[in-house]
């Protein structure tokens, strides 16, 4: 929302933030950490904590490995499939475009095409019941993790061809949630670029009665150790 003042609807810019604690789960591989996915429409960025390891990338430019390390700052946009390696108690804080849309549905996990054949079948593969006790969540998390890294091989020995039809299962399977996702981003970015244009005219016409409106917010994580796609989640309210 934009007001007198301006935008006051959540972190700067509409950006979305979450404490992330890289899954230590060997794979297949012999490779500690989370699940390959991809954002159709957020770019992300992380900023290592703590710890070691390194992000994995695929796009259609190629495939990359980039190190993380105490005070790295690595960032893609959408489109870019990525794995979190950890090869040692990893921590990251996550930053999000659009309220965290990339933890609230704009993501694809890499699974075999068969589990992206429409929302059902990708859904069977991939929800884990809140309601489910801790050690079955982790089960599930676990197997989705393993799922992933199947399809993610294949991306990778498919080449570009494999790669564009990830890209339209991805874009069918999201396709009935846009107008949500639209919305979050009027809300949340969109409203929050138009109040600094609005206060910029304003400063413009040497009106400053924006700044009587200053606030200081400070909040704690709305939930804690919560399964996500590469590690255990510190979350907060978008």
């Amino acid at each position: 929302m934009v007001s007198e003042g301006g935008f006051h609807g959540g972190l700067p810019g509409g950006v979305g933030v979450s404490g992330l604690s890289v899954y230590d789960w060997p794979a297949a591989d012999g490779v500690c950490g989370g699940t390959p996915h991809m954002h159709l429409v957020c770019s992300e960025a992380y900023v290592v904590t703590g710890g070691r390891g390194a992000v994995q990338t695929l796009t259609a430019s190629g495939y990359e490995v980039t190190p993380l390390a105490p005070g790295t700052v690595a960032w893609f946009t959408p489109g870019t499939i990525h794995r979190v390696v950890n090869d040692g108690d990893l921590r990251i804080t996550v930053l999000m475009q659009n309220s965290g849309l990339p933890e609230a549905g704009d993501a694809v996990l890499t699974l075999p095409p068969r589990h992206l054949a429409g929302p059902e079948a990708y859904a069977a593969a991939t929800t884990i019941p809140a309601d489910a006790p801790e050690a079955e969540q982790e089960r599930i998390a676990r197997a989705r993790r393993d799922l992933a890294l199947e399809g993610y091989r294949e991306l990778r020995a498919g080449g570009t061809e494999a790669l564009a039809a990830f890209h339209r299962a991805a874009a069918a399977l999201v396709r009935p949630r846009l107008d949500e996702w639209r919305d979050r981003w009027r809300r949340g970015a969109a409203a929050a670029a138009a109040a600094t244009g609005h206060q910029l005219d304003r400063l413009a016409e040497g009106d400053a009665s924006h700044l009587a409106e200053a606030a200081v917010r400070a909040e704690q994580p709305s939930a804690r150790g919560r399964f996500g796609m590469c590690g255990r989640l510190d979350v907060y309210r978008p």
